[in-house]
């Protein structure tokens, strides 16, 4: 199936590792020019060497805080001057840490709303003007399952996420007119470095290991596994694409069948 992502242009933030990487891996694949945007640290070089190397596409690296307004917005502005345009922007940002209520004080969750909501409303606002100029445009916010089912022990990023849907979907409706969809790609437990390091604290307030609360995560999916990244981003590339153009205002979620609701 061809997707007709050759030549567009996607701007993915988190993109040097995880599923960020992944999803910036498969858009190349499927030609898409891609701007990561991460950390400056080694692994936003080392993830545009690999994605170059295995997709051979263009990459373009940007350092990047998404936590802090001024460089989200940045981030987005960098790639449309280097780029000239943009078709494609795939909103991600790292996870709030796993706490209880009393654990999490004002600070923390100040960071946990700058990570994860007003990052995606400060890249959203940027990239917007563009894709309705154009009358064309993708926008992937990547959350979480929690946002159908909340997971215990994730109160900040529960309550953090759901701000992004609610964005979403208002977002729908205004861009739609401008063939521009707005949709959220919610993972369920997927084998990751952030799902290990959860496993790992999991673990730590259990008295057990991690491989015995990943062995309990895999017992309540149905498909009795966790997802991979590479699964997770050929979705994304589908909502991405000239195939996907009747799909707005959703939040799909990519979990095995773990989440019980119809909805």
């Amino acid at each position: 199936m061809d997707l007709g992502l050759k030549g567009k242009v996607a701007l993915v933030a988190g993109g040097s590792m995880g599923l960020g990487k992944a999803v910036a891996m498969e858009l190349s694949r499927e030609g898409a020019t891609v701007a990561i945007g991460a950390l400056d640290d080694p692994y936003l070089k080392e993830g545009a060497e690999e994605i170059r190397r295995t997709a051979g596409g263009e990459v373009l690296a940007i350092p990047v805080d998404v936590s802090d307004p001024e460089q989200a917005k940045a981030f987005v502005r960098s790639a449309i001057a280097h780029f000239g345009t943009a078709d494609i922007l795939v909103n991600n940002a790292g996870g709030p840490p796993r706490a209880d209520l009393l654990e999490i004080d004002e600070t923390l969750w100040e960071k946990g709303f700058r990570l994860n909501l007003l990052s995606t409303i400060l890249m959203t606002r940027e990239v917007v003007p563009v894709l309705k100029a154009k009358r064309w445009g993708r926008i992937i916010n990547m959350t979480s399952i929690s946002v159908k089912q909340p997971i215990d022990g994730l109160i900040l990023s529960n309550t953090v996420r759901m701000g992004v849907i609610g964005l979403a979907k208002t977002l729908s409706t205004e861009l739609a007119p401008f063939n521009v969809t707005v949709n959220s790609v919610c993972p369920g437990y997927t084998m990751t470095d952030r799902v290990r390091n959860l496993a790992k604290v999991a673990a730590e307030k259990e008295g057990t290991t991690p491989e015995a609360v990943i062995g309990r995560w895999e017992a309540s999916i149905p498909m009795k596994r966790l997802g991979t990244p590479e699964e997770f981003a050929a979705l994304v590339a589908f909502i991405a694409s000239e195939r996907s153009s009747y799909i707005t205002g959703a939040a799909i979620q990519i979990d095995g069948g773990w989440y019980r609701g119809v909805m």
